[in-house]
């Protein structure tokens, strides 16, 4: 763990307190392109409460320790809305949504901040989104290839398919990853 400025813990805070009106927002915005056959509801918001949770830990001290756990869960993700049956732009879209969410949940605690402080927060979000963006877009593109290798053919909708236990399976273990470190932190 590394020592980390105070405005970025407290914005690691906010985040992290923003969470559940963060994930409400974005899910509204999703709307029906949340919902597939292959992919509940439920599962997609679980996503979107995860991604968040590693954004607030990337973005306090714990950002060198959680740094491969965001590019995997950013990767899940846009595997997932290719098993979602989306297309390429739209999970870029859907991830880019993020910023947004983000923006709006944490301007007036940006705005609070002295201004180089602010941009400084800022920029790092806005980096963290854009790898975000890079790793889902590398998911989907890895899930459609794998819908061209043998044995592994598409669903009757021509996306990808996922085993719902396997996703469960791969989400708990992100979920345990992310614990692994924040609970090793919390006992230092």
């Amino acid at each position: 763990m590394r020592p980390s400025h105070p405005t970025l813990v407290a914005a690691s805070r906010a985040i992290a307190s923003h969470r559940d009106a963060m994930v409400a927002r974005w899910n509204e915005w999703l709307g029906e392109r949340l919902t597939s056959r292959s992919v509940s509801r439920a599962v997609v918001e679980r996503q979107l409460r995860l991604i968040i949770d590693v954004l607030a830990a990337m973005i306090g001290p714990l950002r060198r320790e959680t740094k491969p756990i965001w590019a995997e869960v950013t990767e899940h993700y846009g595997r997932i809305a290719a098993v979602r049956g989306l297309a390429a732009g739209e999970v870029v879209e859907e991830m880019q949504y993020l910023r947004e969410v983000l923006i709006r949940h944490l301007a007036p605690s940006i705005a609070a901040m002295r201004p180089r402080q602010g941009m400084a927060l800022l920029l790092r979000l806005n980096r963290l989104v854009d790898k975000g963006v890079a790793m889902a877009v590398v998911g989907y593109t890895d899930a459609l290839v794998h819908t061209l290798l043998p044995g592994d053919g598409p669903s009757s909708n021509g996306a990808p398919s996922i085993d719902p236990a396997e996703l469960q399976h791969e989400l708990d273990a992100i979920t345990r990853s992310l614990q692994a470190i924040t609970g090793a932190a919390s006992r230092r």
